[in-house]
């Protein structure tokens, strides 16, 4: 997977947005967008509240191969400034199988991002092979939910009481 990965979409209002790879020169954007996230956001994503995040927590985030570990951005014009608003990665979790998380900055949830993202991964997914993903998400997480319904995510077990286990197949 190349990491001149690009593509323009549009949100539900019809802005464009950009959607393009996540590349080494875009750490401090990522953690700034992180900066202007709820906290209620941050949990929903890292199922605990979170505001800092250690050194090697950015390096694991940010060293992406496009093999084993693939992360898009969504950019969108903020002043004149593309800005991200946010983002999706998938990581490898055994051949075969990767599993996806997405996160959506606040004043654009409910825009579509989560769903443009979804449809690019999916399709990097597909072209490198992989034959499933997979999503741990919060019950009350429903706006991911819907999204994950949408592209045929379906329950499985879960190792885990208080987290919903999704999987979708690619093939």
């Amino acid at each position: 997977m190349p990491d001149s990965y690009r593509a323009i979409e549009h949100l539900r209002d019809g802005r464009p947005i950009e959607i393009r790879a996540l590349l080494p020169d875009d750490e401090d954007d990522m953690l700034a967008a992180i900066g202007r996230t709820s906290t209620e956001a941050l949990r929903r994503r890292f199922f605990v509240a979170k505001r800092g995040f250690p050194q090697k927590e950015i390096d694991f985030f940010m060293r992406i191969d496009f093999r084993n570990h693939v992360a898009l951005i969504a950019l969108a014009d903020e002043d004149g400034r593309p800005t991200i608003v946010g983002g999706g990665r998938y990581i490898v979790v055994e051949p075969g199988s990767a599993e996806v998380a997405f996160m959506v900055m606040d004043g654009y949830q409910g825009q579509g991002i989560g769903s443009h993202l979804m449809r690019h991964l999916a399709g990097i997914a597909r072209d490198a092979g992989l034959t499933e993903l997979i999503a741990e998400v919060l019950p009350e997480n429903t706006a991911m939910r819907k999204v994950f319904s949408k592209f045929g995510f379906q329950p499985a077990p879960s190792r885990e009481p208080q987290v919903i286990h999704l999987v979708m197949q690619l093939i």
